[in-house]
């Protein structure tokens, strides 16, 4: 099992959601308005200078699902390019 932490601009986020949607993927936590800067895009700190705020997505998946996931979000970063579209993978154990 896997998590990823996907961190993309908030103006991705109905494609972000339903490319996951379409790849069978409906379990996810987000937080939106998460502020920051990044080494691909602007800063998106939510301010009058530097406008935007990110989103992020946690989800818990199967070792099977990671290739799939990994090529369709390499393809919303191509699509979104100033969105900053990255993704974080991580070692993940179920405990409850």
């Amino acid at each position: 099992m896997k998590m990823y932490l996907i961190v993309y601009g908030e103006e991705a986020d109905e494609d972000v959601i339903g490319a996951l949607k379409a790849l069978g993927i409906h379990g996810y936590t987000k937080m939106v308005e998460a502020q920051g800067e990044g080494t691909e895009t602007e800063p998106k700190l939510g301010t009058h200078f530097w406008p935007g705020k990110n989103n992020v997505l946690l989800m818990a998946v199967s070792d099977e699902e990671v290739a799939r996931i990994n090529e369709r979000l390499r393809g919303l970063k191509e699509e979104h390019p100033r969105a900053g579209v990255r993704s974080f993978l991580f070692p993940t154990e179920e405990c409850t």
